[in-house]
C-alpha cells in the first residue's frame, strides 16, 4: 500500500513538473520576439552608443565627454533644454489636473470635448510648429486680430523665441498629460470622495487632502513622460526657437555634431549625457513619487 502511495506522488510530481516545464516554455515563446525587440531596438543601440561615445582620435577615451563640458556653448544647452522642457511640463500638469478632475465623472459633451483635446497628439510637433508660424507669426491671424480690435498695434513676439517653443511643446504634449490623468482619476474609488463629503468637507477640501494624494502616482507618471518628450525637443526648437540662441538645445547640439561635422563619437557623447540627464530626473520623480505616497500604484474601484 505505502509503494503505491509513493508511486502515485512520484507520478503526480512529475506530471507537475512536466506541465511546469510546459508552461515555461510557452512563456519564453511568448516574451521571446518582445524580449528580441527591445535587445534589437533598444539595448544594442544604446550599448554601440556608449562605445561610440568613447571613440576618438585624440584626448582618451572620456575626451568627447570632456570636450562637451569643457565648451560654454555646448553646455549651455543643458540649460536651454531645461528652461524649455520644465516649464512646459509644469503649464500641462497645472492645466490637466482640475481638467481631469472635473472630467472624472461624466460631463455634457465630455466625448467632444475630450476629442478635442486629443487632436494634438495626431498632428506632431512639426504640423504643430508650422500651424504656430501662420497663426502666431507678426502677419499672422493672432497679431491680425489684436491689430483689428485696436489692441496692440506692434505684433507680439510669439515664435522664433523661446516663448513659441514653450507654447508649441504644451500644445503638443497636453493630450498625453491630459489622458494619463484622466484614467488615473477615473480609476480612484469615489466613495472616499462621498465619505470625505459626508464628514463635512467642502469641494476643495476634499481635493486638496483626499483625491489630490491620491493622484501623486499619476501626477508622477504623466510628469516624467511629458518631461522626456519634451526634453528631447528637436522640430519646436528649430522651426520656432532661435536655434542659434537660447533655444539651442542638447539635440540640436547632437545633430550637429552628428551631421554638420560628422563626428560621430562627440554625437553619441552627447546623446548619452541626455539620456543620462533624463533618467537622472525619473529616479528623482519616482523617488519623490514613493516618499510622498505609500499607497498602491495605480487606482481602482474597490
Amino acid at each position: 500500500m505505502a509503494g503505491e502511495l509513493t508511486n502515485t506522488a512520484s507520478a503526480s510530481l512529475s506530471t507537475g513538473t512536466a506541465r511546469r516545464f510546459r508552461v515555461n516554455w510557452l512563456a519564453i515563446f511568448l516574451l521571446g520576439p518582445p524580449v528580441l525587440l527591445v535587445l534589437v531596438l533598444f539595448i544594442y543601440p544604446f550599448i554601440y552608443g556608449i562605445q561610440l561615445s568613447f571613440e576618438t582620435e585624440q584626448g582618451g577615451a572620456f575626451a568627447n565627454y570632456r570636450n562637451f563640458f569643457s565648451s560654454t556653448r555646448e553646455r549651455a544647452t543643458i540649460w536651454n533644454t531645461f528652461r524649455l522642457a520644465l516649464p512646459a511640463t509644469l503649464i500641462n500638469l497645472v492645466v490637466a489636473i482640475p481638467l481631469a478632475y472635473r472630467m472624472r465623472r461624466k460631463v455634457r459633451g465630455q466625448r467632444f470635448i475630450t476629442g478635442l483635446f486629443v487632436i494634438p497628439m495626431t498632428l506632431g510637433t512639426v504640423l504643430i510648429a508650422q500651424g504656430m508660424l501662420s497663426f502666431f507669426g507678426p502677419r499672422g491671424w493672432f497679431n491680425k486680430t489684436l491689430e483689428m480690435l485696436h489692441i496692440s498695434d506692434d505684433p507680439m513676439r510669439l515664435v522664433h523665441n523661446r516663448t513659441g517653443v514653450i507654447i508649441s511643446l504644451t500644445i503638443a504634449e497636453f493630450p498625453v498629460v491630459f489622458l494619463i490623468l484622466l484614467g488615473f482619476v477615473s480609476g480612484i474609488d469615489p466613495n472616499l470622495e462621498r465619505a470625505a463629503q459626508m464628514l463635512g468637507a467642502g469641494g476643495w477640501q476634499r481635493f486638496q487632502r483626499v483625491m489630490l494624494p491620491l493622484m501623486i502616482p499619476g501626477i508622477a507618471t504623466a510628469f516624467a513622460l511629458s518631461f522626456v518628450a519634451t526634453f528631447a525637443v528637436f522640430p519646436s526648437a528649430v522651426m520656432v526657437g532661435q536655434p542659434a540662441g537660447d533655444t539651442r538645445v542638447i539635440a540640436l547640439a547632437a545633430w550637429q555634431a552628428a551631421y554638420e561635422r560628422f563626428d560621430y563619437g562627440s554625437a553619441s557623447a552627447i546623446a548619452i549625457i541626455m539620456a543620462s540627464i533624463e533618467v537622472l530626473v525619473l529616479a528623482i520623480v519616482l523617488g519623490g513619487r514613493s516618499r510622498l505616497y505609500r499607497g498602491p500604484s495605480s487606482g481602482g474601484k474597490g
